[in-house]
């Protein structure tokens, strides 16, 4: 089964709500948080012997590469949203002016 299966509902409520493109991108911002959940909650029993106020530092490269890939989403999802916003000006703009 493929994560499009998995996820149809998702995938249809936010792609409907946001277009396909932005509605994926949520998607798969919402599995990278579940995922880091996971992770942070794994943590919690795998905390380093160097410093037990943290966990291993194989689960802090993985934990920092999920926020990496979520700030990367988000950073996609708003350029996406500027653009959209900026087209809807620009025609706004080009109506406004061929009415004068």
């Amino acid at each position: 089964m493929t994560i499009f299966d998995e996820k149809r509902a998702e995938l249809e409520k936010y792609e409907f709500m946001m277009g396909a493109e932005r509605g994926r991108l949520a998607v798969a911002l919402d599995l990278l948080t579940d995922s880091l959940i996971l992770t942070g909650q794994h943590g919690v029993y795998c905390i380093s012997n160097r410093n037990p106020s943290k966990p291993r530092l194989d689960l802090q490269a993985v934990l920092a590469g999920i926020e990496g890939a979520k700030a990367l989403i988000q950073s996609v999802m708003a350029n996406l949203e500027a653009q959209r916003h900026g087209g809807e000006a620009a025609a706004a703009q080009a109506n406004h002016s061929s009415a004068e």
